[in-house]
Parts: structure tokens; sequence; C-alpha cells
């Protein structure tokens, strides 16, 4: 059974396409970028700024789902190039403790908006 899981605390949809969707105890979210759900406006700033926000917004799915970082097993990570992978590594790296996902980082050709990174996770609720 799949049920859709949405929340006002991240951003909108910009396609056809959910938030997130629970498929049995396994949470799929949608690749987040740096989009601010309050103005529905990509942030300003340099890619360590976008990461932020991109962590933000799948935080608060997470916790729409009742969930934290500590239930993702698996992201994937796209940036537009590979020059920024330390920063967003970095600011990653800070949402989890030790006990890290499986996960896939790949340069891509182009992200919506411009953007210069986007993040989806997979998570489980034990």
């Amino acid at each position: 059974m799949k049920t859709i899981l949405k929340t006002d605390e991240a951003p909108a949809p910009i396609g056809p396409y959910n938030q997130a969707v629970w498929a049995g105890n396994l949470l799929f979210v949608s690749g987040q970028i740096a989009i601010d759900p309050a103005s529905n406006e990509v942030i300003k700033g340099d890619v360590a700024d976008e990461a932020k926000q991109v962590m933000k917004n799948l935080e608060a799915l997470l916790t729409e789902a009742g969930l934290t970082f500590s239930n993702v097993v698996k992201t994937t990570i796209f940036l537009k190039t590979m020059d920024d992978f330390a920063k967003v590594n970095e600011v990653y790296g800070g949402a989890f403790t030790g006990n890290y996902p499986a996960r896939e980082t790949v340069a891509v050709a182009g992200l919506p908006k411009n953007v210069n990174v986007e993040i989806s996770v997979v998570a489980v609720k034990f």
C-alpha cells in the first residue's frame, strides 16, 4: 500500500510528484533542492548554504513522518560539479552520527531551478 506524505514545512512539488511516499515501512523522499518553503524561492548563497537548506527540507519531511536522520538508510546526492563535493559533504555529514546510510554522489549536467545540489533519501520506520 502506498501513502502520500506532505507538509507545508518543506517545498511544494514543482512537477508531477509527491514530497514523499510511504511504501510499507519505507519512506521514499523526493529529491530536495534549496527552496525555502516559506517563500517558495531558491535561497541565495553558496553551495554550503544550499546544502543547509536541502537538509532542513529533508528534516521537515522526516519529522512529518515521525522519523529522524537516524532512520535514513540510503541517500543520493546530485551535484552540478564535483568541485562542490567537500562543502556539501561537510554539511551533509553533520546530520548523521556515525551510523551512516548507504550513499552515492554524482555530478549531473543540470538540476531544477539551476541549483547546485539536490539530495533524496530513503528512510525506514524500525
